[in-house]
């Protein structure tokens, strides 16, 4: 591949732009592929021990909920001893298109921090030298959160709402044979969306430092915004109140942390205005 001089941001046109645009967003599909097709390979490792482990009842989830019901003098009805259903596929390309699926979520779970520093050496030349000093963690924060989501929405969400709807019956005449398709997409399902929702606090970073939110507008929305995390809590775990309440709780807290770094973002912001000011006056 070619080297392509390097052009000053300033005296780029908008199809400079564009193209820089589109080699970052190359580099971070060929990224997306490279690791995707580790995962690809690592078959057994994948789909046996990681997406298939919230179906067996050993898996450390379901063992935890055990022995903190135990301690806390409740029945057995939180040891689950089996996981009443069985997973099938119905389709004669729906075991490979799932695999490959499969193979590029996992290649963009595992990229996502060089996708994070494709788009910030995209932005980085539009950023001032005190704005790219102070973003200067912005990648392993983001990443941390991503992952940190990731691991919630699997080893949290998952597990409940598989164990909740894969045991729910209308009938017992009703044999649950749950499609591979299904069951490949709630988990994934839920390890994207709580990576993505973890990202809250980065993403009120950025729409403050754009003037699009400030901590007001968001002690003001606050009642609102638990309306809305209950609801989406409600949306992605099993219709029963503690899972609501244990997936609704960490949101909530990125959201205090959220006004938390938007307050930060704009002390920071007045001081280095009046720092301005008083060198100009001199």
């Amino acid at each position: 591949m070619a080297k392509r001089p390097k052009v000053n941001p300033n005296e780029m046109s908008f199809l400079d732009h564009l193209e820089e645009l589109r080699w970052h967003l190359i580099r971070a599909t060929l990224a997306v592929v490279v690791a995707g097709i580790f995962a690809f390979i690592a078959k057994e490792f994948i789909f046996d021990i990681v997406l298939l482990g919230p179906k067996q009842p050993d898996f450390i989830t379901y063992q935890i909920l055990c022995d903190v019901a135990k301690s806390v003098g409740l029945d057995e009805s939180f040891c689950y001893t089996e996981i009443p259903f069985s997973i099938q596929n119905r389709t004669m390309s729906g075991q490979f298109s799932i695999h490959m699926w499969t193979a590029i979520t996992a290649g963009f779970i595992i990229a996502f921090p060089y996708i994070l520093y494709e788009f910030w050496r995209f932005i980085a030349p539009a950023l001032h030298e005190n704005e790219r000093k102070a973003s200067r963690g912005f990648i392993i924060i983001a990443s941390l959160l991503f992952f940190i989501g990731v691991l919630f929405g699997y080893y949290v969400i998952s597990p409940l709402s598989i164990n909740f709807l894969g045991s729910y019956q209308v009938s017992e005449e009703v044999v649950n044979e749950i499609d591979l398709s299904s069951y490949m997409g709630l988990i994934r399902a839920s390890a994207l969306a709580s990576g993505i929702v973890f990202e809250l606090p980065i993403i009120i970073f950025l729409l403050t430092k754009i003037g699009l939110v400030t901590p007001q507008i968001l002690k003001q929305y606050r009642k609102f915004a638990l309306v809305g995390i209950l609801i989406v809590s409600a949306i992605i775990t099993p219709p029963d109140i503690a899972s609501q309440i244990v997936v609704a709780i960490p949101v909530l807290i990125l959201y205090e942390i959220s006004i938390f770094i938007s307050r930060m973002v704009l002390k920071k912001e007045r001081k280095e205005k009046i720092e301005v000011k008083s060198i100009t006056k001199n």
